[in-house]
């Protein structure tokens, strides 16, 4: 069996013999891949009324614990956004009642992020579907297959710079 990846590789290797193009093979399906994992998981999240960047930050701050709240920095630094990207989506997740500005009493200037009860009921609600659909998209693999690719794709991310985000 082969994938669309392959004819584009027997093509450089047909027009281009003295180089090997085994690392635009690799590079090249987990790019296809991210696109069609993003096409799946943006399905998904239409279908319970969510973007996919807004299941995002609602899992962020479930996962942070009670009280469901982070500061504007430490979300940010998890989304791996723009300061004005983030500002932007908290004002819309607040619009919608899925997330609220606490500010500290001690500090103005100081503000948390904290799930609504509504944001919590929502993520809550959605979180076991979340995990349930990416099990049919890994459906392919087996367990040791999976943990194999988990632990290959950690050290390609390591290796990039991409470590965890707690310090």
């Amino acid at each position: 069996m082969s994938d669309a990846v392959d004819m584009l590789l027997a093509q450089w290797r047909k027009e281009r013999p003295d180089i090997d193009p085994s690392p635009m093979g690799i590079i090249g399906r987990v790019s296809r891949l991210s696109l069609l994992l993003g096409g799946e998981l943006k399905t998904f999240f239409q279908e319970h009324g969510l973007e996919r960047w807004e299941f995002d930050v609602l899992a962020t701050l479930r996962r942070s614990g009670a009280p469901y709240e982070l500061s504007a920095g430490e979300l940010l630094k998890a989304a791996m956004v723009t300061s004005g990207a983030i500002t932007n989506r908290i004002d819309r997740m607040e619009a919608k009642d899925l997330v609220e500005r606490v500010r500290a009493s001690g500090d103005r200037r100081s503000v948390r992020i904290r799930l609504t009860p509504q944001g919590l009921e929502l993520v809550d609600g959605l979180v076991g579907k979340h995990v349930d659909n990416e099990e049919r998209l890994l459906a392919a693999l087996g367990p040791a297959e999976r943990e194999q690719l988990a632990g290959l794709l950690r050290t390609l991310l390591e290796s990039l710079g991409d470590t965890s985000l707690v310090e």
